[in-house]
């Protein structure tokens, strides 16, 4: 480990130019999977502060945005359920809070989307039928729909079993 990172870890700071790095980084590359920048920056900043959480005045500082920059993107990542806010106590200041589990609550929330899409799908397979295009179309993503429920329910469970394993629970 070289002295930097070794000062950072002792003293507590994560907001320095390797960290400011890692969230550009990541943010970036969550906006390449589709993310909005904003919500991306603001959450690779929750991920990677000490506590895994920041109040709005100290994401505004990190990232060097508004407060109503952080406000729009707070409101995003908690409809997601990719973070949630907290009181300070004895404030009326919030504090976001990444959640340790998002990656695995995110995929759960899919999995209820994913029973959704297939009723759709299944409608119109029965309106347009498997004897047209459209109908053929439907049916294809129908059945990449089954599939991948069914692999996200196996998956899960693998992550559980692994998360238990290497990581104490």
């Amino acid at each position: 480990m070289d002295e930097r990172r070794e000062e950072s870890r002792v003293d507590g700071s994560d907001d320095g130019a390797a960290g400011s790095r890692f969230v550009e980084r990541f943010a970036a590359q969550l906006v390449q999977a589709g993310m909005a920048r904003m919500p991306a920056r603001v959450f690779a900043a929750l991920l990677s502060s000490e506590r895994g959480a920041l109040t709005s005045a100290e994401l505004s500082e990190r990232l060097k945005i508004s407060p109503a920059a952080v406000s729009g993107a707070v409101r995003h990542l908690a409809q997601v359920n990719m973070v949630s806010r907290e009181r300070e106590p004895g404030s009326r200041r919030e504090r976001y809070r990444v959640q340790s589990d998002q990656w695995y609550d995110a995929l759960l929330e899919r999995d209820a989307l994913l029973k959704n899409w297939q009723a759709t799908l299944r409608e119109g397979v029965d309106h347009f039928g498997l004897d047209t295009p459209q109908g053929r179309r439907i049916n294809n993503t129908l059945e990449f729909f089954r599939f991948l429920e069914k692999e996200l329910g196996s998956m899960m469970q693998r992550w559980a079993a692994h998360r238990a394993e290497h990581l104490n629970g």
